[in-house]
């Protein structure tokens, strides 16, 4: 083979797996891992293996990066749960909540619940990451929302990044039921 652009082509390959390890965004990395996948299956045709090349283009490439898609795309969502009629006066926190979580490539979903009560249960019951509502101590003039979370790392996140004045922040242990 005097093919020179052989070597250069399989030296993108180490180059395109040392770019997937180190990427920290999941949806650029989906794109490299296509990439890589891509390379492999041309080095793979152009040494003779077609039928190689084929599975790998199909099911290393195309099978993979979407079978990824709908796993990053699922994972990276952080739940909360607020009550229904209370939500009006979040806007504010809802969209810091938004930009602190974005910097990790995480999106927040509301869910909304009928009741604090049926909001408190959810937590437990693991339906939601976080639940946000109005402080019980609180009047109507000042009023102040109080989130808890069940994740100690999203805890952690927002305990230092979380600085909205009518916002505060408490850590639900589910295996102690109480809160710190």
């Amino acid at each position: 083979m005097n093919e020179f652009y052989l070597p250069v082509i399989i030296a993108l390959l180490p180059l395109m797996a040392c770019l997937l390890v180190l990427q920290v965004n999941p949806y650029h990395a989906l794109v490299i891992r296509g990439v890589l996948g891509a390379i492999a299956a041309l080095v793979e045709a152009l040494l003779g293996a077609a039928d190689v090349a084929l599975t790998e283009a199909l099911v290393g490439t195309m099978l993979a990066i979407t079978l990824y898609a709908v796993a990053v795309r699922s994972s990276l969502v952080l739940q909360l749960g607020i009550v229904e009629n209370e939500s009006s006066g979040m806007d504010k926190l809802f969209e810091e909540l938004r930009t602190i979580l974005g910097k990790r490539h995480l999106r927040l979903e509301l869910i909304p619940y009928n009741d604090v009560q049926t909001l408190h249960q959810a937590l437990i019951d693991k339906e939601v990451h976080a639940i946000c509502s109005l402080s019980e101590s609180t009047g109507q003039e000042n009023q102040t929302y109080h989130t808890q979370t069940r994740i100690q790392r999203i805890y952690d996140i927002l305990h230092s990044e979380l600085s909205w004045p009518k916002a505060s922040l408490s850590y639900f242990n589910l295996n102690l039921k109480e809160k710190h």
